[in-house]
C-alpha cells in the first residue's frame, strides 16, 4: 500500500506504529529507498531478510533521526567520528563503529560493528522522529537487483509484501551512501558513494587505507549488485560501437548507456541517455538500469565515466551491475565477450 507524501504527525505516527508492530515500512531517503524495520526487533529485522531474498550474515545499516543516538547504539566513538557525523549528517555517509552488547545480531550479521548512519531527507527524518529509535533499512529491493529511487520502483519490486510505502519522490542522490569503517585505524573506504574519499579524508586530515579485504562483510559489497535482468557489459567510449556490434551478431536487442549517442549506432539498438554531470549521472543510473528492463534488452553496453571523485561511485556500481566486482577490469571482460563471439 502506497501513501502519498505523508509529513504531517497523525501520518508519521501510523507510520512509527506500523514500525512497531514489527511491520515493515519502505521510506525515502536521500541516497535510495529503505525497506524499513524496528532494529531491535529480531522477527521484524527477519522479515527484510525475507522479502529481499538477501543473506543473513549481510549487514544491515542502522538509520538514526539524530547523531545524539550513536551513544545508544555503538561504544568507543573517536573523536573523529562525531567531527565526520557534524560534517555530514544528515546525509549519505554510513559509519562502521564498534556495537554495544544490547545490538541484535540479526542486524550486524554477527559482527562486532554495527553500520549507522543520519539520513537527510525530510520524510526520512520525520518518521525516525515519530518512531524514536534506529530502524534498520536496506535498499527496498530484491537482494542483488537494482535499487529503487521512487516509490514506484519499490512497489514494482516488492509489491504486497511491504506493509507501508511511503511516497517521497524521487530520491535526490540516486546510489547508495558512502560507507566508512571506522572500527579500525586508519579508517577503511567500504563503498564509495556521495561522500568522496578527498571530502572524507579532509575532514578527518589523513588518508584512508589503501586497501580492503575482498571477504570484508559490508552492504553493497558482493562481485555481482545493483544488477538489471539485462546483461550488463562495460566498455570505454571508443570500445561501444565494437561491443554493440558483436551482441547484435548474436541476434540480441542491444542497447547502450552513454552520454552521447555513438556515431553511426544502428536504428535497432536504443541510447538510454546518460547525459549531464556525473552527479547527474549518478541520479539516473538505476532509473536507466531499470528502463533497459522494461524495454526488453537483453545487453546494455555501457560507457564507464572518469573515475574520480563521485565518479568513483559510480564506476563501482557498474562493475556491480556488469557482475565484476570491486576492481574488475571493463576491458579483460570486454576482451572475454569479444573472443566469446567469434
Amino acid at each position: 500500500m502506497s501513501q502519498q507524501k505523508p509529513l504531517s504527525g497523525p501520518e508519521m505516527d501510523r507510520a512509527a506504529s506500523v514500525l512497531r508492530a514489527g511491520g515493515l515500512v519502505a521510506f525515502p531517503t536521500e541516497t535510495v529507498y529503505g525497506l524499513g524495520a524496528d532494529a531491535r526487533n529480531v522477527n521484524a529485522v527477519a522479515r527484510v531478510f525475507a522479502v529481499k531474498g538477501r543473506p543473513t550474515d549481510h549487514p544491515l545499516i542502522v538509520h538514526l533521526g539524530d547523531a545524539r543516538q550513536l551513544a545508544a547504539w555503538a561504544h568507543d566513538v573517536p573523536l573523529s567520528a562525531w567531527r565526520l557525523a557534524e560534517a555530514f549528517w544528515p546525509g549519505p555517509l554510513t559509519l562502521i563503529l564498534p556495537r554495544l552488547a544490547d545490538v541484535p545480531d540479526a542486524v550486524t550479521g554477527g559482527l562486532d560493528t554495527v553500520a549507522l548512519r543520519v539520513p537527510g531527507h525530510p520524510m526520512a527524518l520525520a518518521l525516525l522522529a515519530a518512531f524514536g529509535d534506529g530502524v534498520a533499512a536496506p535498499s527496498a529491493n530484491r537482494y542483488g537487483r537494482v535499487s529503487p529511487t521512487s516509490a514506484g520502483d519499490v512497489a514494482e519490486e516488492l509489491g504486497q509484501a511491504v506493509d507501508l510505502i511511503l511516497d517521497g519522490g524521487r530520491c535526490e542522490v540516486g546510489i547508495e551512501s558512502t560507507i566508512l569503517d571506522m572500527s579500525c585505524d586508519p579508517p577503511r573506504l567500504l563503498r564509495p558513494g556521495p561522500v568522496t574519499a578527498s571530502a572524507l579524508q579532509r575532514v578527518l586530515g589523513r588518508p584512508l587505507a589503501q586497501t580492503v579485504d575482498k571477504d570484508v562483510r559490508a552492504p553493497g559489497r558482493k562481485p555481482s549488485h545493483y544488477a538489471p535482468r539485462a546483461r550488463v557489459i562495460l566498455a570505454s567510449s571508443d570500445n561501444v560501437a565494437q561491443q554493440v556490434q558483436a551482441w547484435r551478431e548474436q541476434d540480441k536487442r542491444v542497447g547502450v548507456l552513454a552520454p552521447r549517442r555513438p556515431a553511426d549506432l544502428p536504428d535497432d539498438v536504443i541510447w538510454l541517455r546518460f547525459t549531464g554531470s556525473v552527479r547527474e549521472q549518478a541520479h539516473a543510473l538505476y532509473s536507466r538500469l531499470r528502463e533497459a528492463d522494461h524495454l526488453g534488452l537483453q545487453v546494455l553496453v555501457a560507457a564507464m565515466p572518469e573515475e574520480r571523485e563521485l565518479g568513483h561511485a559510480l564506476c563501482d556500481r557498474l562493475r556491480r551491475a556488469a557482475g565484476l566486482g570491486e576492481g574488475g577490469d571493463p576491458m579483460v571482460q570486454s576482451r572475454q565477450i569479444s573472443r566469446s563471439n567469434t
